[in-house]
């Protein structure tokens, strides 16, 4: 009998990692780490005073609410509704630790073993392993040549046994952000059959449009059918101390809450009241990050022409990844152990989000930048651009 961990794959970045055992490299050649998306600073000296203080505080060692503390989820609901040009009330949000458990409760409130859920493909693949681990089918969705779903496509694959289609946008691990048309038309399916639209907003912060990203909570009664999901990991820096929240319906809040005092009785306080104090009072300073993240965008952007006049393709790129199709014989699985000792460079292969029969996965990186400036990422492309490994057709010359 197979057990629930062993129904899905070793998590590809730990697997990732292990190809780095006994690797040396050069001081002037270093390696260069594009797999995790996750910031490697730690959140500002600012947050880290009040963090400090907040440790003073003896509630801050003590089980709070099992869906968070009632001031984060105020503030959160109140800055929800501006982002979104939406309302937002604090009784639809519950904070979780992290937003991974955001998504393993949520499905958990809303699939039974056997159900099934959409998942465009390239997915999330901690997404992939939460279903699978639950016995849930993930179902998917090819998006074609610009990674942007089209609900149209997933109408053909919803079945008595649907119970949710699942986005992420910015999407992890395309970088595109889907525009609002898309999420108003899945949001439409998902209304007019009954099921959830779950849509993961983990790299909002980092979306490069300057209005709403859509206008999903214009829709009257919107949390019969959206849950979202959100992160204070990557906008704080937080990853450490598992912050994330779940935006829904009180009556999917009141399952989740079951899985929550079952699982983990609430988020780790000290995260809690960081994300509280950096929603009031770090605007300024993520707004510094998301310009920052946003000209390494841009230097993907600038850097690209040098790999594609050697058959390589940018198929995404937005927050904090680019994703791109290489143009080698070899498969992307097998390309990617030997980045590491032939050109120094750390990143993740599409077969780690894609069906294992599907063979796109096999000629596309996923390149997580959230770590590498525009210097390195220049750095990276030159690197990415002097492989001269054997071509696969149509990319050999004569």
């Amino acid at each position: 009998m197979t057990s629930r961990t062993a129904a899905t794959f070793p998590p590809p970045v730990m697997e990732a990692r292990r190809w780095l055992e006994g690797v040396q490299f050069a001081a002037d050649r270093p390696l260069i780490n594009v797999s995790q998306a996750a910031p490697v600073d730690p959140p500002p000296p600012q947050m880290r005073a009040a963090m400090a203080a907040f440790l003073e505080e003896p509630a801050t060692h003590l089980y709070g609410p099992v869906l968070g503390l009632p001031a984060l989820r105020e503030e959160l609901a109140a800055q929800w509704s501006v982002h979104y040009d939406g309302p937002t009330r604090a009784a639809q949000i519950a904070i979780t630790a992290g937003c991974n458990q955001a998504f393993a409760a949520t499905l958990t409130a809303l699939c039974n073993e056997g159900d099934e859920v959409i998942l465009p493909t390239p997915w999330y693949f901690n997404h992939k392993m939460w279903l699978d681990m639950s016995g849930v089918t993930s179902v998917p969705l090819p998006t074609g040549a610009d990674l942007i779903p089209d609900a149209q496509e997933a109408r053909a694959l919803i079945t008595p046994r649907t119970r949710a289609i699942s986005l992420v946008t910015p999407n992890n691990p395309g970088g595109v952000e889907y525009p609002a048309a898309t999420l108003q038309a899945f949001f439409d399916l998902a209304r007019e059959t009954g099921i959830k639209l779950l849509v993961d907003e983990t790299y909002r912060d980092f979306d490069s449009r300057p209005n709403p990203p859509h206008t999903l909570l214009h829709n009257d009664n919107w949390d019969d059918t959206l849950i979202q999901f959100y992160s204070f990991s990557k906008a704080y820096r937080l990853t450490g101390h598992r912050v994330g929240a779940v935006i829904a319906h009180p009556a999917i809040l009141a399952e989740i809450e079951k899985f929550q005092d079952t699982v983990a009785i609430c988020a780790p306080q000290l995260g809690q009241r960081a994300a509280f104090w950096g929603l009031q009072n770090l605007g300024q300073w993520l707004a510094g990050e998301r310009a920052e993240i946003l000209d390494r965008r841009a230097a993907i952007l600038d850097n690209m022409p040098k790999l594609a006049e050697r058959g390589w393709r940018l198929m995404g790129v937005g927050a904090y990844f680019a994703y791109i199709e290489h143009p080698f014989a070899e498969p992307a699985d097998r390309l990617a152990p030997r980045l590491v000792h032939e050109a120094g460079v750390l990143v993740l292969p599409g077969t780690m989000f894609m069906p294992a029969d599907d063979p796109d996965g096999a000629r596309q990186f996923r390149i997580a930048f959230a770590n590498v400036d525009r210097a390195g990422i220049g750095l990276l492309f030159a690197r990415l651009a002097a492989l001269d490994w054997p071509l696969a057709p149509p990319h050999v010359t004569a």
